[in-house]
């Protein structure tokens, strides 16, 4: 009797906590953000936090999303493969679709006859082995559309007619290996690929969701491959013991609506979910052939690790880390962490996924009012381990001193050779503003007169500290590179976002 009138006592302590004024809280991937300002007139008042899908799927498998009410990722199939995670989730409705595409830009899908008749993903891993055109993705450990697109194009290409697994996975690594050898840009989401993209000509379409594609400024031509797609559908996910279920069923009847559905399609270029909604003209007439996904998670995990340390292209990182006297104490702690942690020392599949890949050249410049030297280090394509114990004990020497030269530091980044055969990224980290050496007006002029390739690198900023954020956003926009905030969070957990990126 006890018992149950202590259970009573937490449910009823629940539903006071979580009263029907306080927003409905959703833990979602970025792509449905843009969904927001229609979200408005839904009658619910929805507070979102973003995060990447795979994480988040961790989160949840962990139960660390108890600070919401529901989750809302384009897909909950990774998320179903971990152990314990159904348990968390509660009712799931699918709100819109969209497949994951080929789009390119029309002059090259007309030199490559691909504006009119049925492709193969087959038939697009032979062009690209012939480099015959280039593509940019989402990198799959980081996004939902990457990882939509890794499962599809490895399992149109296995052959296999079904769930992929490790067999099947070995088997078709050299296939893979010629599709994604014309991948020239990669990012940690689809947003920010799109807008990456427009800024390299070199660059001729792009594997994304279908509604990313539509919405894109300059029209592309999209391919949909004929041997099957993978498409996200958007399920809003209810979680177990949120209390909150007269919410989410005002919500989701509310996104099925036919006129919100309707509204939905014109202003994201998604496929409506409901029966009898009329598709727009511009998702064309081709049908969708839906191929099958990994059935345990070992084998997407598999997927995901081969690409990342065997089948894409390699990286070339530089790291500019700010060892100046103000990051004395918990801050010069936590790059140290931040920095082990990139070596194999988190070891969720998330963690896993983030750290340094194997055929990735790694380079360390720790500054203060000057460089404090240069670290290479050359992961090898297998047995990685001793390189990056390498690491991990170069990082947890670093100590604080000295002045703030962000500049000339940065400027030591860029001299850094760029090989055409790798994606190269710099990353920023500052705790504070600029105190020594050049200044920001100088290094704008030293970038804007830098050669092509090297004015091609990134640059990605974390934010820690004190840092001046107006200048830190200053350098990212010019460069084409983000900011990530670390000053009210984990710079570890930064670091391992900026890898999707890389």
């Amino acid at each position: 009797m006890k018992r149950a009138l202590s259970a009573l006592l937490l449910v009823a302590a629940s539903l006071t906590a979580c009263s029907a004024d306080e927003p409905f809280r959703i833990l979602a991937g970025s792509e449905v953000a843009d969904l927001e300002p229609l979200l408005k007139e839904s009658g619910v008042e929805v507070e979102f936090t973003y995060t990447g899908t795979l994480d988040g799927a961790e989160q949840v498998a962990r139960g660390d999303a108890g600070d919401y009410d529901a989750t809302w990722f384009s897909s909950n199939r990774y998320l179903s493969l971990i152990d314990g995670a159904r348990e968390r989730l509660s009712t799931q409705t699918k709100i819109m679709n969209s497949p994951v595409v080929l789009g390119l830009k029309p002059a090259k899908a007309a030199e490559l006859g691909w504006d009119g008749t049925p492709v193969t993903w087959s038939d697009i891993a032979t062009a690209a082995a012939a480099n015959r055109f280039t593509f940019g993705m989402t990198n799959p450990a980081s996004s939902n559309s990457g990882f939509s697109a890794l499962v599809g194009v490895a399992a149109a290409l296995s052959d296999a007619g079904e769930a992929l697994d490790a067999r099947t996975i070995s088997a078709v690594t050299p296939r893979l290996k010629e599709f994604f050898s014309a991948q020239k840009l990669t990012s940690g989401s689809s947003g920010w690929l799109a807008d990456a993209y427009t800024a390299r000509p070199d660059v001729d379409g792009l594997v994304n969701y279908e509604s990313v594609l539509l919405g894109m400024r300059d029209k592309l031509t999209l391919v949909y491959p004929s041997d099957g797609v993978v498409s996200a559908d958007y399920p809003l996910t209810l979680l177990a013991g949120s209390g909150r279920k007269e919410q989410y069923d005002t919500l989701v009847a509310w996104l099925r609506t036919p006129e919100t559905q309707r509204r939905i399609m014109t202003a994201t270029h998604r496929r409506p979910i409901v029966p009898g909604v009329a598709l727009a003209p511009e998702f064309g007439s081709a049908p969708l052939v839906e191929l099958p996904f990994p059935n345990r998670r070992s084998a997407a995990d598999e997927l995901i690790g081969a690409y990342l340390n065997e089948v894409r292209v390699p990286a070339r990182a530089v790291f500019v880390l700010d060892t100046s006297g103000s990051m004395e104490g918990d801050r010069i702690d936590s790059l140290r962490t931040a920095l082990v942690t990139l070596t194999g020392a988190d070891t969720s599949a998330y963690g896993t996924f983030s750290r340094f890949r194997n055929r990735e050249q790694v380079t360390l410049l720790p500054f203060a009012d000057r460089l404090k030297g240069q670290q290479d280090y050359q992961v090898p394509a297998s047995n990685p381990e001793t390189v990056l114990g390498q690491i991990k004990g170069y990082a947890e020497g670093l100590s604080a001193d000295g002045g703030t030269a962000i500049y000339d530091a940065l400027r030591a980044a860029y001299e850094q050779p760029v090989d055409p055969g790798r994606y190269s990224s710099i990353v920023l980290m500052t705790d504070g503003e600029n105190t020594d050496g050049s200044e920001y007006l100088d290094f704008q002029l030293y970038h804007q007169a830098l050669p092509p390739e090297k004015k091609a690198v990134r640059t990605f900023v974390v934010l820690f500290g004190d840092s001046d954020v107006d200048e830190m956003n200053q350098v990212a926009k010019l460069t084409g590179g983000a900011v990530f905030d670390a000053r009210n969070g984990s710079l570890a957990e930064a670091f391992k976002e900026i890898r999707g990126y890389q």
